[in-house]
């Protein structure tokens, strides 16, 4: 494997020796399975909407089914691109979406409750995932967020975390460039 590898680089980057374990946390893992998850039922829910429609008591909502099919081939694109946080609160979203039309299938005349009441029961699980990947790739890849700088006025003390590094403050460390004199024979130098 690492022959193969190493053919197509170039006379100056390094070898690999051996292939050891990826970069990939158990937080990114989770985001890329559920990115695939998402394809899968969203490629079922395009292909065969009709069948789904049936199995929940929804006939006649094939294309509600299909729409929501291409929504979650789009989360679970995102979910697998560089940043999945966005994918996974798309997928988080849609999740919504499907309880609140699983609901509302819990008509009393509708003969597959059951279905519809398993089909929640599923929604709920992977919104619990969602949840839990998302929160997992924040530690794990989360940056702190910046702090808005504070203004201080003129005469007060500066705490350590507001010094500029110059002894007399910056505005005179400014002054100090213009009033420095070169000698002449420094000049004659250049």
């Amino acid at each position: 494997m690492s022959m193969i590898a190493n053919m197509s680089r170039q006379k100056g980057d390094p070898r690999i020796l051996r292939r050891g374990p990826g970069s990939l946390g158990a937080a990114d893992r989770l985001a890329r399975a559920l990115g695939w998850f998402s394809i899968g039922l969203g490629v079922a829910q395009m292909l065969a909407p009709r069948r789904m429609t049936r199995a929940l008591g929804m006939r006649g909502q094939e294309g509600l089914m299909r729409a929501y099919g291409a929504r979650e081939v789009a989360s679970g694109v995102l979910a697998l691109s560089v940043d999945p946080s966005v994918g996974l609160r798309s997928r988080m979203v849609g999740d919504a979406v499907d309880a609140a039309t699983l609901i509302a299938a819990l008509r009393p005349g509708n003969p597959k409750r059951d279905n519809v009441m398993l089909a929640l029961a599923m929604v709920a699980g992977v919104t619990m995932l969602d949840i839990l990947a998302d929160q997992a790739l924040k530690a794990r890849h989360g940056r702190e967020q910046a702090r808005p700088l504070r203004r201080i006025a003129p005469n007060t003390a500066a705490r350590p975390g507001d010094r500029s590094g110059f002894p007399q403050g910056l505005a005179r460390a400014r002054g100090a460039a213009r009033d420095f004199v070169v000698p002449d024979d420094f000049r004659a130098a250049f």
